[in-house]
C-alpha cells in the first residue's frame, strides 16, 4: 500500500502528530508501521474490527501506530505495551480537541495496563449493565487479559436496578448476584446467586443496587481496583456518587483504585442533567467526573461517531478498552516468540 493510498477520518489534521510520534520511535511512515506489525505476524485491522466491526478506519490505524512503536521498543511486558499503545492513540487526537485536552489516548493505555497487571484483582463496569457494549466488553477483556496474567481477573458489572441487572445477566449468560443492604448499619449481604451459563460468561458477576450507598458497598465487598463507567441515564444519581465515594473510602484505607469516567453525559450534551454546553464543560456530569476520575474519556461507551466528534478515533470507549487489552496481549506474544 502506497502512502498516497492511506486515508482515514481527519487524515490531514492528524498526520503531523502521528508522523512526529512515529519518528520518535524510529519509524518513517504509516506504511512502515504497518509493515512492522505484519512482519511480526500482527493483523491489527482484523483484531480491532473483530471487537467492534463498525469502528471507523482511524481506529485500526491508531493501533497499528502504537503497536509498531511497542515492537521498536521491544519490552515484552503486556502492561508496558499497553501504555505505549496509549501513546499511539494519543497521537491521533486532534489538536485542541476535547480528547486532546483530556489525554484520552494516554488514559486508555493506563487503564489497559492496570487490567493486565496482576496487582489488579477486580475490574468493574460501573453501571455497565445498562450497556450491552459493556457486557460484551467484559467478556473480551477477561479473555485477553487472562492470557498474560498469572491470576485470573475478576470482572463485575455494578449498576442501578436489580431487575436490570438480572435481565442483563440472563441475556448474556452472566451470574446474577442479588444483594440486600441494611441502611442503618451499611452492611451488605449476598441473598443469592444465579449463574445463567458456565465458563467465561458465567464468571462475570452482575450486581444491581437500589441506590448509590448499596453501590458503594458492592464495590467494597468485591474489592474493586479499577472501574470504568458505562453509558447510562443516571450518572449523577449513581455512577459518579459511587465512584467518588468509593475513591474516598480507598484513600482513607490506603487502597489503590483507578477510576475512569466514560459514557453518556461525559462526552455529549444530550442528557437532561446537562447545565451547559461546549467543549470546555460538557455539562454537570463532566464536572462531577473531574472531581475524582483518574482518567476522563469522552463520547459514547459504544457509538463510534460520538467518540469521533470529540476529536478522538471512531470507536466506542468500552470496545476500545477491549481492543487495547487484546492488542497489548498480541504484541506481547509477538515479542516473546
Amino acid at each position: 500500500m502506497a502512502m498516497s493510498d492511506i486515508r482515514f477520518e481527519n487524515y490531514d489534521r492528524r498526520i503531523g502528530r502521528i508522523t512526529a510520534f512515529l519518528r520518535e520511535n524510529d519509524i518513517g511512515s504509516l506504511e512502515e508501521a504497518r509493515a512492522l506489525c505484519e512482519g511480526a505476524g500482527l493483523d491489527l485491522f482484523s483484531l480491532v474490527r473483530s471487537i467492534q466491526g463498525i469502528c471507523f478506519d482511524d481506529a485500526p490505524w491508531a493501533y497499528v501506530v502504537g503497536a509498531a512503536a511497542a515492537l521498536r521498543r521491544g519490552d515484552p511486558a503486556a502492561s508496558v505495551i499497553a501504555n505505549t499503545l496509549g501513546e499511539g492513540l494519543q497521537s491521533f487526537c486532534l489538536p485542541g480537541s476535547v480528547s486532546d485536552q483530556r489525554q484520552i489516548g494516554l488514559g486508555h493505555g493506563k487503564l489497559a495496563s492496570m487490567v493486565l497487571s496482576d496487582n489488579t484483582r477486580c475490574f468493574a463496569f460501573l453501571a455497565g449493565h445498562e450497556s450491552f457494549a459493556a457486557a460484551e466488553g467484559a467478556i473480551g477483556i477477561a479473555r485477553s487479559a487472562n492470557q498474560v496474567r498469572s491470576v485470573p481477573l475478576k470482572i463485575i458489572l455494578n449498576g442501578l436496578g436489580k431487575d436490570a441487572a438480572e435481565i442483563i445477566a440472563r441475556v448474556n449468560g452472566f451470574t446474577y448476584v442479588r444483594t440486600a443492604f441494611d441502611f442503618t448499619t451499611d452492611a451488605l449481604s449476598i441473598v443469592g446467586e444465579t449463574a445463567y451459563s458456565g465458563g467465561e460468561r458465567g464468571a462475570v458477576r452482575c450486581f444491581g443496587a437500589n441506590e448509590m450507598r448499596e453501590g458503594v458497598a458492592i464495590m467494597i465487598h468485591e474489592g474493586v481496583d479499577v472501574s470504568i463507567s458505562g453509558n447510562g441515564t443516571n450518572m449523577i444519581k449513581f455512577q459518579h456518587p459511587v465512584a467518588g465515594t468509593y475513591k474516598k473510602y480507598c484513600n482513607d484505607h490506603g487502597l489503590p483504585y483507578f477510576a475512569c469516567a466514560s459514557g453518556g453525559g461525559i462526552g455529549r450534551t444530550m442528557n437532561n442533567d446537562d447545565i451547559s454546553a461546549g467543549p470546555a464543560s460538557y455539562g454537570y456530569t463532566d464536572m462531577m467526573a473531574r472531581m475524582y476520575a483518574d482518567a476522563t474519556f469522552a463520547g459514547s461507551s459504544s457509538v463510534p461517531a460520538h467518540v469521533e466528534m470529540t476529536g478522538y478515533i471512531g470507536m466506542g470507549n468500552n470496545p476500545m478498552v477491549g481492543a487495547t487489552v487484546a492488542s497489548a496481549v498480541a504484541v506481547a506474544k509477538a515479542l516473546s516468540r
